[in-house]
């Protein structure tokens, strides 16, 4: 049996849109990595600054593991909702704040937990 383990992924409670996209063959990419669209084929990999074939610009967040190192892969991503950047993965040169103004004109907000 599976254990729940509740991380910190999600600090506040705007919204989640979901869906299924396909993870480009590459990289296995973690739970909170910030993706891109790959504009030729429609993929989505991990967000980095350098791309230059659509991905550079974040659009989702990745809510599950995804083995993709070898192969494309199916996964579910976020394309709303509020998000702790300590707890999202940054491609290559991107961080919190390079990827402010791209997700938030997406409805997706990027928020630190607090702790009480």
């Amino acid at each position: 049996m599976e254990t729940y383990t509740p991380d910190s992924l999600f600090s506040g409670s705007f919204p989640v849109a979901t869906g299924s996209v396909t993870i480009a063959a590459g990289a296995d990419l973690v739970r909170g990595a910030v993706l891109g669209k790959i504009t030729a084929d429609g993929k989505y990999a991990l967000s980095a600054i350098a791309a230059s074939d659509g991905s550079e610009t974040p659009v989702a967040i990745l809510l599950e593991d995804a083995a993709a190192a070898s192969e494309d892969v199916v996964a579910p991503v976020a394309f709303t909702g509020q998000f702790n950047p300590a707890a999202l993965t940054f491609g290559t040169d991107h961080d919190a704040d390079t990827v402010w103004d791209d997700l938030r004109s997406r409805g997706i907000f990027l928020k630190e937990v607090v702790s009480a």
